[in-house]
């Protein structure tokens, strides 16, 4: 009895472990070849968006794939391709409006190339964790985006491989930034002076004197860029110097900062915000705190244009900054490196523009 348990539980464990085996093996591309009556490259082809093939040769292949649950294996194309197909994305904040609607467009824009997104956030201060910075090159990266331009191209060049990093810069951050290092890296620069100045005209045909400035963090170049251009702007026009008041891209410290300007310093009749987030905390500092009437008593314009801006609670007239352009630009500029991993610096440019709404008029 004992003799004939044995015999049936060593059969119930070779069955059972080759019933897993047989489920663990898995589909190759010379299986999807074979049953498509198609080259092993046909295969590779079909499934790289970029590549050149028939698009009902594609879906027979896409399909046949499906049907033999079978998967690209990404490690060993990049041994062989040395593309790991994953863009970093190092950033400062993931959860502002503007960043998290750039981040989720940039990432539905790279799955659509065939790229895969790492997300690395810096410290408060805008620095990486050198840890972080390490975790880098094992990826392997393809590209990386430095949206928090603190994280200069010195640093990167120590963890980066072949991976040329992409800054997004300000007008002020020139393209001979790339001798003075002697490292290569590309741009896509955001033209605020259009936006800017066509934001001044209006505030300056409304009649308007004192201009305050609702500044973003201190050590952000993009908020130094801004402050820059409106004060040579303004100067331009005549006007007076704009008076500071010290915001960090917030919708609280706007809105305290607001506050504290009106009840103990300068009264603006219009308020220049570094973003819209900010813009929100000082249309609502000045309404429902101060008893002010926007725009009859203070103008408000923000920059970036966020989904929120045209809300009707804040119709905000702000500098815009078209996002589906600047994805587009940002794509374009890591397919043409990996195209021309040795090329010159490359640029692309983003212009901004004026949107008018309810709370300048």
């Amino acid at each position: 009895m004992l003799f004939t348990r044995s015999i049936l539980t060593l059969f119930l464990v070779r069955h059972l472990s080759e019933s897993t085996a047989s489920e663990k093996q898995r589909a190759t591309a010379e299986m999807v070849a074979k049953a498509a009556h198609v080259s092993r490259v046909a295969v590779s082809r079909a499934f790289n968006p970029s590549a050149s093939i028939k698009a009902e040769k594609r879906e027979r292949i896409l399909k046949i794939a499906s049907e033999l649950n079978y998967t690209p294996d990404r490690a060993a194309r990049a041994l062989v391709t040395r593309r790991s197909h994953l863009v970093g994305v190092i950033v400062p904040d993931v959860c502002s409006p503007w960043e998290s609607q750039e981040i989720d467009a940039l990432t539905t824009a790279l799955q659509a190339e065939g790229f895969a997104t790492l997300l690395f956030k810096t410290r408060i201060d805008l620095s990486m964790d050198e840890t972080l910075l390490t975790y880098m090159k094992g990826f392997n990266l393809d590209s990386i985006i430095a949206y928090a331009e603190n994280v200069t191209p010195e640093t990167l060049s120590r963890v980066l491989d072949r991976a040329v990093p992409i800054y997004v810069t300000y007008d002020q951050w020139e393209a001979a930034d790339n001798d003075d290092t002697g490292l290569l890296y590309d741009r896509l620069n955001v033209h605020q002076h259009e936006g800017i100045e066509q934001a001044v005209a209006l505030l300056h045909g409304y009649g308007v004197k004192k201009l305050a400035y609702l500044t973003g963090k201190a050590q952000s170049r993009a908020n130094t860029a801004r402050l820059t251009t409106l004060r040579k702007v303004m100067a331009a026009r005549g006007m007076a110097a704009p008076i500071i008041c010290e915001g960090d891209f917030s919708y609280d410290c706007a809105h305290a900062a607001v506050l504290d300007l009106f009840k103990f310093g300068e009264k603006p009749d219009a308020i220049f915000a570094a973003n819209d987030e900010g813009a929100f905390g000082a249309l609502d500092a000045l309404r429902f705190e101060l008893g002010l009437r926007v725009p009859e008593d203070v103008k408000v314009i923000g920059f970036d244009d966020i989904n929120q801006s045209h809300w009707r609670s804040y119709n905000l007239t702000t500098v815009k900054v078209d996002l589906d352009l600047r994805i587009k630009s940002l794509i374009r500029l890591i397919l043409r490196r990996l195209k021309q991993p040795d090329a010159p610096p490359m640029i692309e440019h983003v212009p901004t523009r004026l949107v008018v709404r309810g709370t300048v008029g």
